[in-house]
């Protein structure tokens, strides 16, 4: 064989060798591209749509125990006020006759994972998180509400809207996030931002009672009304600084669409 013709056999196998090199690349970012692109989207295709259906609401306190969350001058520890919000909406919504789930009642940590475990071991469920927000500026103030799957934006607008109806509120939008107790969800969930604690006004308000009262019975009025119609919920004459009692009133809901 001439040496040209061994040069040729030896620069044709390089070639061929980088092409495959090449190839076998291509395909590994092809399929780490596909990877990827699947597991993005692959929770939200699996939640159920039940805005419409749902006779259990598990109502979620942000933070607690040694997860103080925000924690201002004005406002207070927000695991403190996010867990009062939160037994005032579990109650009401239980006095509508939804069936209700808290990830907790009481001062404790609970796990971002507990959480959405709760939420997901229920039965034609929906999940709501009160949380109230904070800012290195102080002069931001308003509502804002979050969703990630398509199937709780209804759910997520009518909370907002209802928000909105409180005096002097401010509206921050609506907006898709990609927080994990929303992003892992089997059923539909939105987290609520009732305000900001280091606003000297919404955080001094956030340590009132009758401010926690107005702002559970708004959320409860909107969960109420995205499964069973609009004018079917009635707040209960109570004492704002009442608190929760530990067992259901009787049902504001009219009996036809009592789910017992």
């Amino acid at each position: 064989m001439s040496c040209s013709r061994k040069f040729c056999g030896s620069a044709c196998a390089l070639g061929y060798e980088t092409r495959m090199t090449l190839f076998a690349r291509i395909l590994l970012v092809v399929g780490g591209c596909i990877l990827l692109s699947s597991c993005g989207t692959g929770p939200a295709l699996r939640v159920k749509d039940t805005t419409r259906t749902f006779t259990t609401v598990v109502v979620d306190a942000g933070h607690g125990g040694k997860d103080n969350g925000a924690l201002r001058r004005y406002g207070g520890a927000e695991k403190n006020a996010t867990l009062d919000v939160a037994k005032r909406l579990e109650q009401k919504l239980r006095e509508s006759q939804l069936k209700t789930v808290m990830t907790r009642s009481s001062d404790v940590f609970i796990a971002l994972d507990e959480r959405v475990s709760i939420e997901n071991s229920q039965k034609n469920a929906i999940f709501v998180s009160i949380h109230f927000n904070d800012s290195r500026r102080r002069r931001i103030h308003g509502y804002e509400t979050y969703y990630h799957s398509p199937n709780a934006r209804a759910l997520a607008n009518r909370i907002q809207q209802k928000l909105m109806t409180i005096p002097h509120s401010a509206n921050r939008g609506v907006h898709s996030a990609n927080f994990h107790v929303l992003r892992m969800a089997r059923y539909p969930a939105v987290l609520v931002e009732c305000g900001f604690l280091s606003n000297r006004k919404e955080g001094g308000s956030a340590r009132d009672s009758e401010y926690r009262e107005l702002l559970a019975d708004r959320i409860a009025e909107a969960i109420v009304e995205q499964r069973f119609g609009p004018g079917v919920y009635h707040a209960a004459a109570r004492a704002a600084s009442q608190p929760p009692t530990e067992k259901p009133s009787p049902g504001l809901v009219p009996s036809t669409l009592r789910h017992d």
